[in-house]
């Protein structure tokens, strides 16, 4: 299925859906019920509260929460107004919190329940934000506001939400995502998934991933109806396949690798799956062939990211069960439909020749606007004919797939989150006796990688109180499961640091990759 060609941003989404199907379910949580109408409705009402509030085009909101209705209608609010939405990573350490609100300029703050005692902590270091709203009051301030009933037009380029991805000067990047990529993304994912309006999409990766946002959004583009988890706690999100008939869903590897192990999952009626995604982080192999029996002919590895609002290639059914393609289960499959994916020297830009490694360039109308008030860091992202440069190293080969083996930006992909180790090298710099200091990915059975810190300390360090220094200023997720001492790091003669030789003990006789 297809978008309307009349229907060139979100908020026209839910008119079309509110008009043709006002009555039928467009999302559920928990005992939470919307019909479209009613959704509908409840975003025209926040429309109002923000402008109200004196938010309108151009300006940011946050939302610091667990995955909860309140902040999906809140970027459709946003879509509304010509403003945007910047959704927190609620794993974030307070500093991090402060530092993604405040690169936003974010005029109002939803907190959620868990979070309200930190938000309010934090009041005096935001400046900008100039009303902070509780869960508590969340709908006795949207029920205090009329309907909006017409609204200006909204501009297909302009960006409504604001996804945060870790950056490699150490903070984090907002990505700006417009209504035409956004949509772009939702038609070119429903085309190669199959998503329509008799789909039933279950939303458990958080709302701060693209993951999750998207993945609600492909489900409003086509009037699927949308079932939402707070948290994707492993039962309960097998358990709603089977109960609610989800037909379309989108995993990490070591949620699945959790479902794997469910009491009574094999008993379970999971024959409505349509698409089982997975991706933004390594399968096992082990956890791919537990899964195969659970969802057979129905799973799709994918290979994405924020700036390009989600998946831009996948590897699918035939692929996985196939002995005579085994090999591919290591690649990220072929573009999607409205993507175009070369491998190309990352120094010239040239184009490299089929299985010669390089740099992953894609382009597709679903591209970010660029990097939220980092015009160079976009220049050098987007070429002037609208490649994105990925940063991630691999090739293609013959049959045009795409083989994802390494990380030219240096990332850590751990349990599906994307860590910089900049960012986590600049808070072990802060600390005393540390001379000198690199951050690598080393293999780990449950997350896939995590990070390791070596370091150049000439008095010796105390590690667990490195560590504990780590976890106060970073989300748990990026913190060093460990520290290596060393005399000096290994450079080459331009003083870089050799992180290849870092790794090299790590990663003997394994296969470092991302998918």
């Amino acid at each position: 299925m297809t978008l309307s060609p009349a229907v060139t941003d979100v908020p026209g989404l839910l008119a079309r859906w509110a008009t043709e199907r006002p009555d039928a379910e467009a999302l559920r949580f928990g005992e939470v019920r919307r019909t479209w109408a009613q959704l509908d409705e409840r975003v025209r009402r926040l429309a109002t509260a923000l402008r109200a509030g004196g938010i309108g085009r151009g300006d940011r909101i946050a939302v610091l929460d667990l995955n909860h209705p309140s902040c999906l209608e809140l970027t459709l609010a946003c879509a509304r107004i010509g403003a945007a939405n910047a959704v927190v990573n609620f794993r974030s350490a307070p500093p991090e919190i402060v530092y993604v609100v405040n690169d936003a300029g974010a005029k109002l703050l939803y907190v959620g329940p868990e979070f309200a005692a930190a938000a309010a902590g934090l009041a005096d270091r935001t400046p900008t934000v100039q009303r902070i709203v509780t869960a508590d009051e969340y709908e006795g301030w949207l029920a205090a506001h009329e309907p909006e009933a017409d609204a200006a037009p909204v501009d297909p380029e302009g960006c409504f939400v604001q996804l945060y991805t870790s950056g490699t000067t150490g903070f984090p990047k907002g990505v700006m995502l417009t209504h035409r990529a956004m949509l772009a993304h939702s038609d070119n994912v429903a085309h190669s998934f199959e998503v329509d309006p008799t789909a039933v999409v279950q939303v458990a990766m958080p709302l701060f991933h693209v993951g999750g946002t998207s993945y609600a959004l492909l489900a409003i583009a086509h009037g699927a109806r949308m079932v939402m988890l707070r948290t994707p706690d492993p039962a309960a999100v097998v358990r709603q396949m089977a109960d609610e008939r989800i037909t379309h869903t989108f995993l990490v590897p070591a949620l699945l690798a959790a479902i794997t192990r469910v009491p009574g999952v094999a008993e379970l009626d999971l024959s409505a799956m349509r698409t089982m995604s997975y991706g933004a982080s390594p399968m096992p192999l082990p956890v791919m062939r537990a899964c195969l029996p659970l969802f057979p002919g129905r799973m799709h590895q994918v290979y994405g990211m924020t700036e390009a609002c989600g998946v831009v290639s996948a590897l699918g059914p035939a692929d996985h069960e196939d002995p005579a393609v085994a090999h591919r289960l290591v690649s990220a499959g072929t573009p999607i439909h409205g993507c175009e994916i070369e491998v190309r020297d990352p120094a010239t830009g040239a184009p490299v020749p089929t299985d010669a490694p390089g740099e992953i360039w894609v382009r597709s109308a679903q591209l970010m606007a660029g990097y939220w008030q980092l015009p160079e860091a976009t220049e050098a992202a987007i070429t002037e004919d609208g490649w994105l440069r990925t940063g991630d190293g691999g090739h293609l080969d013959a049959d045009g797939y795409v083989y994802v083996t390494d990380r030219i930006k240096d990332m850590i992909v751990s349990g599906g989150e994307n860590v910089y180790p900049a960012e986590i090298e600049r808070v072990l710099a802060e600390y005393p006796g540390i001379a000198d200091v690199a951050v690598i990915g080393v293999p780990d059975e449950r997350w896939g990688e995590v990070p390791r810190a070596v370091v150049v300390a000439p008095e010796g360090i105390d590690e667990a109180a490195v560590l504990a220094h780590c976890r106060a200023e970073l989300a748990a997720f990026k913190c060093p499961t460990g520290i290596d001492v060393v005399d000096e790091l290994p450079r080459n003669p331009t003083g870089k640091i050799l992180k290849k030789e870092l790794r090299a003990p790590f990663w003997a006789g394994r296969e470092r990759r991302t998918v």
